[in-house]
């Protein structure tokens, strides 16, 4: 996936990890349009398609607050969007801790490490409940073993936890409930 900038890279992987995404592309189209300043162009950097089957153009910034000429682009994008019964997004500024600890869980993200089917069914036992991650991991097995595929299971969602908060061995995690 190609990417343009940080922003852009930190939302690629971010949506990569959303559970409502299904698929995405980098710079799909671009858009002309003639303005009172004359002609126009603009490249949204990610199209989405939602599990919903809805489509979502986005691009991705660092700061917080759009300046007036990103908030007129934004505006006309929005339109264009909504005449084609899609959404748009400007995905912004990612919470630092949020962004480290998803940003170490991808290192997880190959199936290389996904855990084998007992492995995976011993983990989601261990961690029925909410359990100190170092209790988790050491009534499952060796921690060699079982720290790379619970990473992978917090990845993919199959476990969770409170990844706003800084990761440590007693930060609570549990399984997800179908």
């Amino acid at each position: 996936m190609h990417y343009g900038s940080g922003a852009m890279r930190l939302h690629l992987m971010l949506l990569d990890r959303d559970p409502r995404v299904q698929g995405l592309s980098s710079r799909p189209l671009e858009l002309r349009w003639r303005a009172s300043e004359g002609m126009r162009t603009h490249v949204p950097q990610v199209m989405l398609r939602l599990t919903d089957g809805q489509g979502v153009l986005a691009d991705c910034t660092a700061v917080g607050v759009l300046s007036g000429r990103q908030r007129a682009l934004a505006a006309v994008v929005g339109e264009v969007c909504a005449a084609v019964g899609w959404r748009y997004w400007v995905l912004g500024p990612v919470d630092p801790v949020y962004r480290r600890n998803v940003t170490w869980l991808a290192g997880y993200r190959h199936p290389r490490y996904r855990a084998g089917q007992q492995l995976a069914a011993t983990l989601r036992e261990s961690f029925a409940r909410r359990t100190p991650l170092w209790e988790g991991v050491r009534r499952t097995g060796d921690p060699m073993v079982v720290l790379p595929a619970l990473f992978h299971a917090l990845w993919a969602g199959q476990l969770s936890a409170d990844l706003g908060a800084p990761m440590h061995e007693r930060m609570p995690v549990w399984a997800q409930t179908a």
